[in-house]
């Protein structure tokens, strides 16, 4: 019994941890900025098809926050190799989601790939 104890113990405080990642726009770049990102990683491998209008990520339809969407699955696709989360210093990697960002949008690294 012990032994079961401690083993669930164990497996509660592993579920706790979570190494997710996740790369991240800086909101203290111009709409333009975060708008060539967008297009960047759109045309380069992230999927984009859920920010589009009536996909499950258009809101909150700000280019913020289509932006950290579009870099997270660039970043994701790229199998969060370093630099693939750079985008000439405009944005960076995190280890908690993007501020007001849908759970279902923002996977990070803990298994679910855009």
């Amino acid at each position: 019994m012990a032994v079961f104890l401690l083993f669930m113990v164990v497996l509660l405080a592993m579920a706790g941890y979570s190494s997710a990642a996740y790369c991240v726009c800086n909101s203290a770049q111009s709409d333009t900025v975060l708008q060539k990102n967008i297009d960047y990683a759109c045309g380069n491998g992230a999927d984009c098809a859920q920010i589009l209008q009536n996909g499950a990520c258009y809101n909150p339809n700000t280019v913020k926050d289509h932006c950290n969407y579009a870099v997270n699955s660039y970043f994701q696709r790229k199998g969060e190799i370093q630099g693939s989360c750079d985008f000439s210093g405009t944005a960076s990697v995190s280890q908690t989601a993007p501020a007001g960002a849908n759970s279902a949008c923002y996977a990070g690294s803990s298994g679910c790939v855009f």
